[in-house]
């Protein structure tokens, strides 16, 4: 019976100590080895993904455009508005206050939020 908490204690210090692991990455640039967070990896990502779209003259989608309105704030929204080069997404945010959010319509960036 020892052993098997032995065994047990191990594995969990084990998953305790690796968990962390997963939520970074490492760069290794011309200022050496840094640690990457998850999150700035992630933002990487989607702007590499909105300069190829701009470069191909392609649009983002009314979808992608709701969904990055909601991770400016917009809790519901009321409506949304396509004009020549933006989108335009009315709503209320988390706390019950209009919001507005304007979003260009090719590379996604975020214009203004009001």
């Amino acid at each position: 019976m020892n052993k098997s908490w032995i065994y047990g204690i191990v594995a969990a210090a084990s998953v305790a100590t690796a968990a962390p692991s997963f939520a970074q990455g490492i760069e290794i640039g011309p200022n050496g080895v840094r640690v990457v967070p998850q999150q700035e990896l992630r933002r990487d990502d989607n702007r590499s993904d909105r300069a190829a779209r701009s470069d191909r003259g392609q649009q983002i989608s009314e979808r992608q455009a709701l969904r990055i309105a909601r991770g400016e704030g917009v809790d519901e929204v009321d409506s949304v508005t396509k004009t020549r080069q933006a989108y335009r997404i009315a709503g209320i945010d988390r706390r019950g206050d209009d919001i507005r959010v304007d979003i260009d319509l090719r590379s996604g960036e975020v214009l203004s939020v009001r």
